[in-house]
């Protein structure tokens, strides 16, 4: 999963805190009781000086080790003997006196190797959670949450059906979307008046391929191209680049409201360098527009427009917009 440098910096962050703290806790622990059972702490410590006593003996010249050696020995299972009376009399197990890694896999350092451990990739996706929620704000996107009954169930003769009838199948489409949601998923472009529904879907998809451990960044159209800008004729910074790094790296990029910013030269360079590079790179996008098609054609350059329009897949919404909709 292509996670953000941002996200995978907050997830080793919480990973090392955690890791910390579980160490902590586990010394408390044991030292709690060792201050309750001071012989404990004696004989853990008379246990430990064992194997250096028995490398003395070894490389002492002139004497049988083997001897002495048969009396640590000794010494060292009558120690184990009493150490397991102490922990049995005051009702303790071995293992609340060991030290335990907070991950069995990595031992808390995040990787096996050079693979990403599970540990590390569940904070990882629990962060790119956190940070959907603060771009799509308050709002619960969920496909439970979707009101099909906000769409006219009328039969209108242009469309051939009802815009509900229509909507259904672009909901149950971009819900089994978001459930099998692959690296080899298409890419999909959104198409409609505001108001009809493309933002919210959107950020069902969002979520749900987020929760499933991919890597997600969504964004408005503005924003995105904001910082290309600022990457191009800003101050340039590591923050910077690899806010615009995501964007070409992520599993799935999901572009808001195109059409939405001043639309110059710089934004065409980078919605092209968006859309060729995900393209060249099989990673999908999600775009979303108010446009009509010719608008998008005749708004952004040719190339552009054949790339969205030939290589997605487009679904269109019907309806009036539903926020101005009373709602329940």
């Amino acid at each position: 999963m292509a996670y953000s440098q941002e996200i995978l910096h907050r997830a080793k962050v919480r990973l090392a805190q955690a890791k910390q703290a579980h160490e902590e806790e586990d010394a408390a622990r044991i030292s709690r009781i060792y201050r309750e059972i001071p012989r404990l702490r004696e004989i853990d410590l008379a246990l430990r000086r064992t194997m250096a006593q028995v490398m003395a003996v070894t490389f002492q010249r002139g004497q049988d080790p083997a001897q002495a050696i048969v009396k640590i020995k000794e010494e060292n299972l009558a120690l184990q003997q009493e150490r397991d009376w102490l922990l049995q009399a005051n009702d303790l197990e071995e293992a609340d006196l060991a030290t335990t890694p907070i991950c069995p896999i990595c031992g808390g350092s995040g990787y096996i190797g050079a693979r990403m451990c599970d540990c590390l990739k569940e904070l990882c996706r629990q962060e790119q959670k956190n940070e959907l929620t603060s771009l799509l704000g308050t709002r619960k996107e969920s496909f439970d949450n979707f009101r099909l009954d906000y769409y006219s169930a009328e039969f209108d003769s242009r469309l051939g059906s009802s815009p509900r009838k229509l909507m259904e199948l672009v909901f149950l489409d971009c819900q089994h979307y978001a459930k099998t949601f692959s690296l080899t998923s298409p890419s999909l472009f959104f198409i409609g008046a505001t108001g009809l529904g493309k933002t919210f879907l959107s950020g069902c998809i969002a979520r749900a391929v987020a929760d499933r451990g991919f890597s997600v960044v969504y964004d408005t159209a503005v924003h995105v191209f904001s910082q290309f800008e600022a990457e191009k004729f800003g101050n340039f910074s590591q923050e910077t680049h690899q806010s615009v790094q995501k964007y070409t790296l992520c599993d799935l990029l999901i572009l808001d409201d195109l059409g939405t910013e001043m639309t110059t030269q710089l934004t065409i360079s980078a919605l092209y360098t968006l859309v060729n590079s995900r393209l060249s790179g099989g990673l999908p996008t999600i775009i979303s527009t108010n446009l009509p098609v010719k608008e998008v054609e005749s708004r952004y350059s040719a190339p552009i427009a054949s790339r969205i329009l030939g290589c997605y897949e487009v679904y269109k919404f019907y309806g009036q917009d539903i926020r101005m909709r009373p709602q329940d």
